[in-house]
Formats: structure tokens, C-alpha cells, sequence
């Protein structure tokens, strides 16, 4: 196993252009859309939102959100999503995406997996890493906005298998900022790895701290 390496910043510095907000690096799966980048901008700046950080300049990572404790979080990260251009994917069961609101899910991202295949996820989610020249796969390591007594770890299993690194992103309510911290490597070893992702979170970023 290799070591786990960390950058010695807690997050990358920010390269904005005229509104402010980052423009992430060119290798990093994104859309040139300008709507997108205003529409993303105009809801962040209305209700005072932030970004903070940026993205490494890499073509395949593994995003991680956090804390997730309410509905909120999805709109936050949704406009970071437009304001950004990002490319992202995420997975949902297969069922889900039927009909027109499937179409609107995979020409944003979705990716159907069946959650009935022990392992699933994690196997596609690698060989979707295989595949593609570039990727950002995002991921929820609660898995609810409900309290949970430990994260679920597919996250890292994916970014081991697909030698990639995880990016935190957490969603600071306090401060009214989305904070993009710097890659991870995991190392192979995750009791040890853990407690060092874990530590880019805490209650206090949350909409409801008692749930995180």
C-alpha cells in the first residue's frame, strides 16, 4: 500500500475571474455553458453564498459532500454545480430514471446502477472510471440527511479501486460558504484515512448540527 498523501493547504486557492467566483481548472469534467455559470451565480449571489477553494486539476476524482442534513444541501449544491460548469456524475437506481424526469437526470448527470447487486455500486462505479477519460463521481458519504452512526465507505473503495483522489466538499451553513478542499490519496488503510476526510466536516457547517 501506498502512503496517503494530503496537500500541505487545506484547499486549493481560487482563480476568479470578473464575478468572483472560481473558474475551475481546464482538466477538471465540466460544460462550457454560459447560462449555466450566470444562472449559478445569480442564486448564490441573492442569498449571499460563496465559494471557497477550488477543484485540482485533474481529470478523474471522487467528490465527497458533507455535512448532509437537509434538503437545503441539494439546492446549495446545485447552484455551486451551475456556477462552476461542472461535469458532474452521480448514481441513482436505474428504476429512476423513466420518463421525462430520467431524461432530465441523465442529461445532468445520472447514472443507473441496480442497488440489488451486492457490490454494485462500487464495481460500476470503478468501471465507470475505467471507461471514461474523465470523471468526477459525487457521493454523499451519509447517505441520508438523517443522524447515521458511521459513514458509508463506498466512497473510498471507489477512489482506492480507480486509484483516483477524493475531494471534500463541505456545505458551511455558518458562514454561508461551499468550501472545496485540496485531493486526498487514500493510502489503503482506512481506519487511518478516515478520521483525516472526516476532519475537513463538522456539526457546526451543518443546517442542523444535531443530525450530523
Amino acid at each position: 500500500m501506498r502512503p496517503a498523501v494530503t496537500v500541505s493547504q487545506p484547499k486549493l486557492p481560487s482563480v476568479s475571474d470578473s464575478t468572483g467566483f472560481p473558474r475551475v481548472p481546464p482538466l477538471v469534467p465540466q460544460v462550457r455553458s454560459r447560462w449555466r455559470r450566470w444562472l449559478g451565480i445569480a442564486l448564490m449571489l441573492i442569498s449571499g453564498w460563496r465559494i471557497d477553494g477550488n477543484f485540482p486539476n485533474l481529470p478523474k476524482f471522487v467528490l465527497i459532500v458533507a455535512p448532509h442534513t437537509s434538503n437545503w444541501d441539494f439546492y446549495r449544491g446545485a447552484c455551486a454545480y451551475f456556477a462552476l460548469q461542472l461535469d458532474a456524475t452521480w448514481f441513482v437506481k436505474h428504476t429512476a430514471l423513466k420518463g421525462p424526469v430520467g431524461m432530465l437526470a441523465r442529461y445532468f448527470g445520472a447514472v443507473g446502477i441496480n442497488r440489488a447487486q451486492a457490490g454494485s455500486t462500487v464495481t460500476e462505479a470503478v468501471a465507470e472510471f475505467l471507461r471514461r477519460d474523465s470523471m468526477m463521481l459525487t457521493i454523499t458519504p451519509e447517505g441520508t440527511r438523517k443522524k447515521v452512526p458511521a459513514w458509508k465507505t463506498g466512497f473510498y473503495r471507489v477512489a482506492l479501486a480507480a486509484k483516483v483522489p477524493i475531494v471534500p466538499v463541505a456545505f458551511d451553513f455558518a458562514s454561508k460558504r461551499i468550501v472545496i478542499s485540496s485531493p486526498f490519496f487514500p493510502s489503503g488503510d482506512l481506519e487511518a484515512d478516515l478520521p483525516k476526510i472526516k476532519d475537513h466536516f463538522d456539526a457546526g457547517m451543518a443546517r442542523h448540527p444535531e443530525l450530523y
